[in-house]
Protein backbone atom coordinates (compact mmCIF):
# COMPACT_ATOMS: atom_id res chain seq x y z
CA UNK A 1 0.00 0.00 0.00
CA UNK A 2 1.24 3.92 -0.46
CA UNK A 3 2.33 2.97 -3.72
CA UNK A 4 0.80 3.10 -7.25
CA UNK A 5 -0.44 -0.22 -8.12
CA UNK A 6 1.32 -2.67 -10.18
CA UNK A 7 1.50 -2.12 -14.06
CA UNK A 8 -0.44 -5.32 -15.08
CA UNK A 9 -3.30 -4.46 -12.63
CA UNK A 10 -3.47 -0.91 -14.13
CA UNK A 11 -2.98 -2.40 -17.61
CA UNK A 12 -6.13 -4.91 -16.75
CA UNK A 13 -8.24 -2.55 -15.34
CA UNK A 14 -7.54 -0.09 -18.84
CA UNK A 15 -10.44 -1.12 -20.20
CA UNK A 16 -13.09 -1.56 -17.63
CA UNK A 17 -12.23 2.24 -16.50
CA UNK A 18 -13.10 3.11 -20.28
CA UNK A 19 -16.47 1.05 -20.38
CA UNK A 20 -16.97 3.32 -16.98
CA UNK A 21 -16.09 6.77 -18.78
CA UNK A 22 -18.41 5.51 -21.98
CA UNK A 23 -21.45 4.63 -19.80
CA UNK A 24 -21.08 8.45 -17.93
CA UNK A 25 -20.50 10.17 -21.19
CA UNK A 26 -23.41 8.58 -22.56
CA UNK A 27 -26.14 9.62 -19.77
CA UNK A 28 -24.49 13.15 -18.86
CA UNK A 29 -26.33 15.39 -21.13
CA UNK A 30 -29.43 13.86 -19.69
CA UNK A 31 -28.20 14.38 -16.43
CA UNK A 32 -27.70 18.84 -16.49
CA UNK A 33 -29.73 21.45 -14.32
CA UNK A 34 -33.09 20.03 -12.83
CA UNK A 35 -32.64 16.82 -14.32
CA UNK A 36 -29.40 16.20 -12.09
CA UNK A 37 -32.02 15.76 -9.38
CA UNK A 38 -35.07 14.45 -10.89
CA UNK A 39 -33.05 11.16 -12.24
CA UNK A 40 -31.03 11.47 -8.81
CA UNK A 41 -32.51 7.85 -7.74
CA UNK A 42 -31.68 6.26 -11.24
CA UNK A 43 -28.01 6.68 -11.18
CA UNK A 44 -27.54 6.41 -7.40
CA UNK A 45 -26.71 2.73 -7.78
CA UNK A 46 -24.42 3.65 -10.36
CA UNK A 47 -22.43 6.12 -8.67
CA UNK A 48 -22.34 4.74 -5.66
CA UNK A 49 -20.61 0.78 -7.67
CA UNK A 50 -18.08 3.73 -8.96
CA UNK A 51 -17.07 5.40 -5.51
CA UNK A 52 -16.38 1.71 -4.56
CA UNK A 53 -13.71 1.36 -6.81
CA UNK A 54 -12.44 4.69 -7.08
CA UNK A 55 -11.89 4.84 -3.69
CA UNK A 56 -10.69 1.35 -3.06
CA UNK A 57 -7.91 2.14 -5.52
CA UNK A 58 -7.10 5.45 -4.44
CA UNK A 59 -6.41 3.88 -1.02
CA UNK A 60 -4.38 0.88 -2.50
CA UNK A 61 -1.88 3.85 -3.83
CA UNK A 62 -2.13 6.28 -0.86
CA UNK A 63 -3.85 4.63 2.21
CA UNK A 64 -6.77 7.76 2.64
CA UNK A 65 -9.94 7.92 1.77
CA UNK A 66 -10.37 9.89 -1.33
CA UNK A 67 -12.20 13.25 -0.41
CA UNK A 68 -15.29 14.46 -2.60
CA UNK A 69 -13.86 16.95 -4.27
CA UNK A 70 -11.73 14.42 -6.01
CA UNK A 71 -13.43 12.22 -6.69
CA UNK A 72 -16.39 14.57 -8.18
CA UNK A 73 -13.77 15.51 -10.72
CA UNK A 74 -13.06 12.46 -11.57
CA UNK A 75 -16.13 11.86 -12.73
CA UNK A 76 -16.21 15.24 -14.20
CA UNK A 77 -13.72 13.87 -16.21
CA UNK A 78 -14.71 11.01 -17.47
CA UNK A 79 -18.22 12.77 -18.50
CA UNK A 80 -15.75 14.78 -20.95
CA UNK A 81 -15.02 17.84 -19.11
CA UNK A 82 -17.16 20.60 -16.89
CA UNK A 83 -19.76 21.54 -19.56
CA UNK A 84 -21.92 18.43 -18.95
CA UNK A 85 -20.55 16.31 -15.43
CA UNK A 86 -22.81 14.03 -13.69
CA UNK A 87 -23.36 15.28 -9.71
CA UNK A 88 -21.74 12.92 -7.38
CA UNK A 89 -23.68 14.07 -4.36
CA UNK A 90 -22.43 13.58 -0.81
CA UNK A 91 -25.50 10.98 0.03
CA UNK A 92 -23.45 8.52 -3.13
CA UNK A 93 -20.04 9.72 -1.97
CA UNK A 94 -20.80 8.44 1.74
CA UNK A 95 -22.57 5.02 0.51
CA UNK A 96 -19.85 4.24 -1.73
CA UNK A 97 -17.13 4.78 0.93
CA UNK A 98 -19.09 2.36 3.28
CA UNK A 99 -19.25 -0.46 0.35
CA UNK A 100 -15.18 0.32 0.16
CA UNK A 101 -14.95 -1.30 3.32
CA UNK A 102 -15.94 -4.52 2.09
CA UNK A 103 -13.30 -4.23 -0.49
CA UNK A 104 -10.83 -3.61 2.32
CA UNK A 105 -11.72 -6.34 4.15
CA UNK A 106 -11.62 -9.15 1.43
CA UNK A 107 -8.49 -7.55 0.77
CA UNK A 108 -7.24 -8.15 4.13
CA UNK A 109 -8.29 -11.52 4.87
CA UNK A 110 -6.46 -12.62 1.40
CA UNK A 111 -3.34 -10.99 2.39
CA UNK A 112 -3.44 -12.75 5.64
CA UNK A 113 -4.19 -16.07 4.16
CA UNK A 114 -1.62 -15.66 1.58
CA UNK A 115 1.17 -14.03 3.37
CA UNK A 116 0.58 -14.33 6.73
CA UNK A 117 -0.23 -11.15 8.04
CA UNK A 118 -1.94 -8.14 7.54
CA UNK A 119 -1.25 -5.12 5.04
CA UNK A 120 0.22 -2.57 6.42
CA UNK A 121 1.85 1.05 5.27
CA UNK A 122 5.48 2.32 5.55
CA UNK A 123 6.74 3.00 9.10
CA UNK A 124 5.53 6.48 10.01
CA UNK A 125 8.49 8.54 11.08
CA UNK A 126 8.37 9.06 14.77
CA UNK A 127 8.67 13.27 15.52
CA UNK A 128 7.48 15.30 18.12
CA UNK A 129 7.89 19.11 18.55
CA UNK A 130 10.29 20.10 21.19
CA UNK A 131 9.95 24.00 22.16
CA UNK A 132 13.29 25.98 22.75
CA UNK A 133 14.53 26.72 25.98
CA UNK A 134 13.09 29.99 27.14
CA UNK A 135 9.94 29.90 24.77
CA UNK A 136 6.53 30.35 25.72
CA UNK A 137 5.00 30.19 22.12
CA UNK A 138 4.17 26.87 21.11
CA UNK A 139 4.82 27.90 17.44
CA UNK A 140 8.66 28.10 18.89
CA UNK A 141 9.43 24.48 18.19
CA UNK A 142 11.03 22.56 15.47
CA UNK A 143 10.45 18.92 14.93
CA UNK A 144 13.19 16.56 16.59
CA UNK A 145 13.36 12.54 15.91
CA UNK A 146 12.89 10.90 18.76
CA UNK A 147 12.62 7.38 17.21
CA UNK A 148 15.39 5.95 20.07
CA UNK A 149 13.13 6.89 23.07
CA UNK A 150 9.25 6.75 21.67
CA UNK A 151 7.30 3.51 22.36
CA UNK A 152 7.31 0.88 19.80
CA UNK A 153 3.85 1.07 19.11
CA UNK A 154 3.99 4.90 17.89
CA UNK A 155 6.35 3.59 15.27
CA UNK A 156 4.42 0.66 13.33
CA UNK A 157 3.17 1.13 10.67
CA UNK A 158 -0.73 2.23 9.82
CA UNK A 159 -2.64 -1.54 8.89
CA UNK A 160 -6.07 -1.53 7.16
CA UNK A 161 -7.77 -2.86 10.57
CA UNK A 162 -6.63 0.50 11.88
CA UNK A 163 -7.84 2.49 8.78
CA UNK A 164 -11.01 0.90 8.84
CA UNK A 165 -11.59 1.37 12.21
CA UNK A 166 -11.14 5.38 12.16
CA UNK A 167 -13.51 4.76 8.99
CA UNK A 168 -16.24 3.35 11.46
CA UNK A 169 -15.67 5.39 13.98
CA UNK A 170 -15.98 8.97 11.73
CA UNK A 171 -19.55 6.74 10.18
CA UNK A 172 -20.79 6.59 13.29
CA UNK A 173 -20.49 9.94 14.21
CA UNK A 174 -22.14 11.18 11.24
CA UNK A 175 -25.87 11.88 11.48
CA UNK A 176 -28.23 11.61 8.28
CA UNK A 177 -31.19 13.37 8.09
CA UNK A 178 -34.09 11.90 10.21
CA UNK A 179 -36.51 10.63 8.07
CA UNK A 180 -34.64 10.41 4.75
CA UNK A 181 -34.47 7.96 2.60
CA UNK A 182 -30.69 8.25 2.90
CA UNK A 183 -31.12 7.60 6.50
CA UNK A 184 -33.04 4.58 5.93
CA UNK A 185 -30.79 3.32 3.42
CA UNK A 186 -27.05 3.93 5.49
CA UNK A 187 -28.48 3.07 8.96
CA UNK A 188 -30.52 -0.14 8.36
CA UNK A 189 -28.27 -1.84 5.23
CA UNK A 190 -24.58 0.11 4.91
CA UNK A 191 -23.36 0.52 8.43
CA UNK A 192 -24.93 -3.04 9.86
CA UNK A 193 -22.65 -4.62 6.84
CA UNK A 194 -19.83 -2.22 7.10
CA UNK A 195 -19.55 -2.74 10.72
CA UNK A 196 -19.32 -6.09 9.98
CA UNK A 197 -16.84 -6.14 7.71
CA UNK A 198 -14.57 -4.59 10.45
CA UNK A 199 -15.26 -7.47 13.00
CA UNK A 200 -14.36 -9.72 10.47
CA UNK A 201 -10.77 -8.41 10.18
CA UNK A 202 -10.80 -8.12 14.03
CA UNK A 203 -11.29 -11.98 14.24
CA UNK A 204 -9.10 -13.15 11.46
CA UNK A 205 -6.04 -10.98 12.63
CA UNK A 206 -7.30 -12.98 16.09
CA UNK A 207 -6.97 -16.25 14.56
CA UNK A 208 -3.64 -15.32 12.61
CA UNK A 209 -1.92 -14.41 16.33
CA UNK A 210 -3.29 -16.07 18.51
CA UNK A 211 -4.69 -19.04 17.64
CA UNK A 212 -1.23 -19.29 14.96
CA UNK A 213 1.05 -19.26 17.29
CA UNK A 214 -0.23 -22.45 19.19
CA UNK A 215 0.89 -24.33 16.03
CA UNK A 216 4.60 -25.85 15.99
CA UNK A 217 6.40 -25.08 13.19
CA UNK A 218 5.89 -27.45 10.26
CA UNK A 219 3.03 -28.77 12.36
CA UNK A 220 0.53 -30.59 9.55
CA UNK A 221 -2.99 -32.36 10.77
CA UNK A 222 -2.67 -36.07 11.14
CA UNK A 223 -4.09 -38.12 8.39
CA UNK A 224 -3.91 -41.46 10.23
CA UNK A 225 -6.76 -42.98 11.45
CA UNK A 226 -10.01 -41.00 12.13
CA UNK A 227 -9.61 -37.70 9.96
CA UNK A 228 -9.64 -34.77 12.96
CA UNK A 229 -11.08 -31.52 11.70
CA UNK A 230 -8.32 -28.96 11.08
CA UNK A 231 -7.88 -26.09 13.52
CA UNK A 232 -9.41 -22.63 11.28
CA UNK A 233 -6.16 -20.85 9.90
CA UNK A 234 -5.95 -17.74 7.64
Amino acid sequence: MGQPVPAFVTKNNASYWKIIEDQYKAIAADLQGLNAYRYSHNITGGNQEFMEALSFHHYLETQSVIPHEEAQAKITSMCGGPDTPVMLTPEDYILGICDMTGELMRFSVTSMATNGKLPAGKQSSNKRMKQEPGSEDAGDKMDIDEESSAPPESQRPRTVLDDLRAIRLQLEMFEAPGGSKFAYELETKKMPVMRECVDKVEKALYGLTVRGSERPKGWMPDMGGERRAEVESY
